[in-house]
């Protein structure tokens, strides 16, 4: 039996306005950013658009048809600046809009004789096809730099929404569909509207676990990360020790001398500073293998990954000798902090608190030494 098109042009306009109405309730509560706004107008515009145009032979023409077709294709640009916005590369809304204007043109001025309906089948699905493909290649870019991996499944739905268009370009270009009466096209045609709905659904539900799950992984980067350094807590760096196994590791612990006489002399405010100079200076020596972690005040553990003691040894007296040049560049201090450096390897097996046993006899001994220097540790297997 064949479908009634012109029913499913308005069940797609009634969920197109519910989700749009839901996203932007979503908004309004103020938990997001502005993503939703733009995902919940351009539902709506869809919404709109598809309900103008199952008024086709019920109301004017130049609204059913024309302004129809303007508004799907400005609701669907705007599903991709929506996306956009999500993933934090934001497109000037001037030229959006002028976009948008650009693209509409031709529905009405070059194919807008009602006898040429194919010619505007094939000219929208074209740029709708065109909207899917730019957005799924958005979602491709999330999922590579954010690792969401709902991104994936939003790339996925795009994919097989951008096809569908296609093929309605392909049947449009050939014929197969449009004529005087659109609405009693093939059954191929009503199909492909049916499983638009079911796509327009699950669209925005991935949009909401993408932003679900990017909610989580925040939270999580918060949880295991020291808010002032950037650098990983006791709870994060526990969360990694697994991953190392028994792999060839060493381990730097670094302490800030004379950070308390910074502090008493300079405030809290300066105490800090030399925190985070500290933090940028190491992760640009480190490798992005390496592991920092602020165990608490001024002292620090870097975690190397298959390192030798002596490559250990030349990254901590790197990061002794760049720290205390970066220092030198503050004249505003009376109290120039240095570094004083343990170092610890395990070549296999050995378990990590053995490893920061010998690392922390190793830092005691640069401290009782003098200060300002690196000490490694040696031990029976290191001597073998």
């Amino acid at each position: 039996m064949l479908l009634d098109l012109r029913t499913i042009y308005f069940i797609v306009a009634v969920s197109c306005f519910v989700l749009g109405i839901l996203q932007l309730a979503a908004y309004a509560t103020g938990r997001f950013d502005r993503w939703p706004l733009w995902w919940g107008l351009s539902n709506l515009l869809i919404g709109i658009g598809s309900f103008l145009v199952a008024l086709r032979n019920i109301v004017p023409y130049a609204v059913s048809i024309d302004g129809g077709n303007v508004v799907t294709i400005a609701g669907y640009m705007l599903m991709f600046f929506a996306v956009r916005v999500f993933s934090g590369r934001v497109l000037g809304q001037r030229c959006f809009w002028l976009a948008v204007l650009l693209v509409s043109v031709p529905v009405i001025l070059i194919v807008s004789d009602p006898t040429t309906v194919s010619a505007r089948l094939l000219y929208v699905s074209v740029i709708c096809c065109l909207c899917d493909l730019a957005v799924a290649k958005e979602a491709f870019s999330i999922v590579r730099r954010e690792r969401l991996y709902s991104a994936a499944l939003l790339v996925a739905l795009y994919i097989c929404t951008a096809v569908i268009f296609a093929a309605r370009s392909i049947l449009a270009a050939t014929g197969e569909i449009g004529g005087p009466d659109p609405f009693g096209g093939s059954v191929v045609h009503s199909w492909m509207a049916v499983s638009a709905v079911a796509f327009i659904m699950l669209r925005s539900m991935a949009m909401v676990l993408m932003a679900a799950e990017r909610s989580r992984n925040q939270l999580t980067e918060l949880a295991h990360h020291d808010p002032l350094t950037g650098a990983l807590n006791r709870g994060g760096l526990a969360q990694h020790l697994p991953a190392l196994g028994s792999q060839p590791v060493s381990l730097l612990i670094i302490d800030i001398d004379h950070f308390k006489q910074l502090n008493d002399r300079h405030g809290h405010a300066a105490g800090d500073e030399i925190l985070r100079l500290f933090a940028s200076v190491s992760r640009s020596i480190m490798r992005p293998q390496d592991l920092l972690a602020r165990q608490g005040g001024d002292e620090f553990l870097a975690v190397l990954k298959n390192l030798s003691r002596e490559d250990a040894m030349a990254i901590a007296e790197r990061i002794r000798l760049d720290f205390a040049a970066a220092v030198m560049q503050r004249p505003d201090l009376a109290v120039f902090p240095t570094l004083s450096i343990g170092v610890a390897t395990r070549v296999s097996g050995g378990d990590f608190d053995s490893l920061m046993h010998r690392a922390d006899e190793a830092l005691y001994r640069s401290k009782r030494e003098g200060r300002n220097r690196v000490e490694a540790s040696w031990d029976k297997q290191q001597a073998a």
